[in-house]
Protein backbone atom coordinates (compact mmCIF):
# COMPACT_ATOMS: atom_id res chain seq x y z
CA UNK A 1 0.00 0.00 0.00
CA UNK A 2 1.03 3.77 -0.68
CA UNK A 3 2.96 5.58 1.92
CA UNK A 4 0.23 8.21 1.47
CA UNK A 5 -3.12 6.00 1.67
CA UNK A 6 -4.90 6.56 5.31
CA UNK A 7 -6.87 4.16 6.62
CA UNK A 8 -10.40 5.44 8.51
CA UNK A 9 -9.82 2.87 11.11
CA UNK A 10 -6.44 4.46 11.52
CA UNK A 11 -7.73 8.32 10.89
CA UNK A 12 -10.75 7.65 13.47
CA UNK A 13 -8.22 8.97 16.43
CA UNK A 14 -7.15 11.77 14.49
CA UNK A 15 -8.06 15.48 16.62
CA UNK A 16 -9.35 17.83 14.21
CA UNK A 17 -8.26 21.50 15.04
CA UNK A 18 -9.92 24.30 13.20
CA UNK A 19 -6.35 26.74 13.25
CA UNK A 20 -8.58 29.68 12.15
CA UNK A 21 -9.51 30.13 15.64
CA UNK A 22 -7.84 27.41 17.85
CA UNK A 23 -10.61 25.52 18.41
CA UNK A 24 -10.40 21.96 19.19
CA UNK A 25 -13.24 19.41 17.93
CA UNK A 26 -12.56 15.54 19.32
CA UNK A 27 -11.51 13.07 17.16
CA UNK A 28 -13.13 12.02 13.97
CA UNK A 29 -14.51 8.51 15.20
CA UNK A 30 -16.92 10.50 17.55
CA UNK A 31 -17.48 12.94 14.11
CA UNK A 32 -18.64 11.89 10.30
CA UNK A 33 -17.97 11.84 7.22
CA UNK A 34 -19.85 12.67 3.98
CA UNK A 35 -18.95 11.09 0.85
CA UNK A 36 -20.37 11.54 -2.64
CA UNK A 37 -21.86 9.29 -5.52
CA UNK A 38 -18.69 8.88 -7.17
CA UNK A 39 -16.54 8.02 -3.65
CA UNK A 40 -15.32 11.78 -3.30
CA UNK A 41 -15.24 13.35 0.46
CA UNK A 42 -17.70 16.25 0.61
CA UNK A 43 -17.76 17.23 4.14
CA UNK A 44 -16.78 16.54 7.36
CA UNK A 45 -19.50 16.62 10.18
CA UNK A 46 -18.87 17.82 13.51
CA UNK A 47 -20.54 16.97 16.79
CA UNK A 48 -21.08 20.24 18.76
CA UNK A 49 -21.66 19.16 22.07
CA UNK A 50 -21.36 21.61 24.62
CA UNK A 51 -20.84 18.92 27.23
CA UNK A 52 -19.06 15.72 27.97
CA UNK A 53 -22.30 13.78 29.55
CA UNK A 54 -24.17 12.14 26.25
CA UNK A 55 -27.23 12.75 28.42
CA UNK A 56 -26.86 16.52 28.66
CA UNK A 57 -25.43 16.87 25.42
CA UNK A 58 -27.11 19.25 22.66
CA UNK A 59 -27.52 17.71 19.51
CA UNK A 60 -25.95 20.81 17.49
CA UNK A 61 -23.43 19.56 13.85
CA UNK A 62 -21.67 21.43 12.01
CA UNK A 63 -20.71 20.83 8.17
CA UNK A 64 -17.40 21.26 7.07
CA UNK A 65 -17.13 21.77 3.31
CA UNK A 66 -13.89 19.28 2.82
CA UNK A 67 -12.39 22.10 0.55
CA UNK A 68 -11.36 23.61 4.32
CA UNK A 69 -9.48 20.32 5.31
CA UNK A 70 -5.98 21.78 4.74
CA UNK A 71 -3.98 19.27 6.10
CA UNK A 72 -4.78 15.74 7.47
CA UNK A 73 -1.16 14.73 9.43
CA UNK A 74 -0.04 11.78 11.46
CA UNK A 75 -2.75 12.53 14.36
CA UNK A 76 -5.05 15.40 13.85
CA UNK A 77 -7.08 16.87 10.91
CA UNK A 78 -6.32 20.52 10.21
CA UNK A 79 -9.01 22.36 8.78
CA UNK A 80 -8.96 26.41 8.19
CA UNK A 81 -12.60 27.95 8.00
CA UNK A 82 -14.14 31.46 9.79
CA UNK A 83 -16.78 29.98 12.02
CA UNK A 84 -19.21 32.51 10.05
CA UNK A 85 -19.12 30.37 6.70
CA UNK A 86 -19.99 26.88 8.47
CA UNK A 87 -23.06 25.70 8.11
CA UNK A 88 -24.82 24.90 11.46
CA UNK A 89 -27.40 22.53 11.97
CA UNK A 90 -30.02 20.84 15.18
CA UNK A 91 -30.60 17.31 15.00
Amino acid sequence: MEDNVKMYSEMERYEIININDGDKYSNLGSNDVVIDENGFLKFLIINDGSSKFSFFRNNDIIEVPWEYVKKIGSRTIIIDVDNELLKKSHV
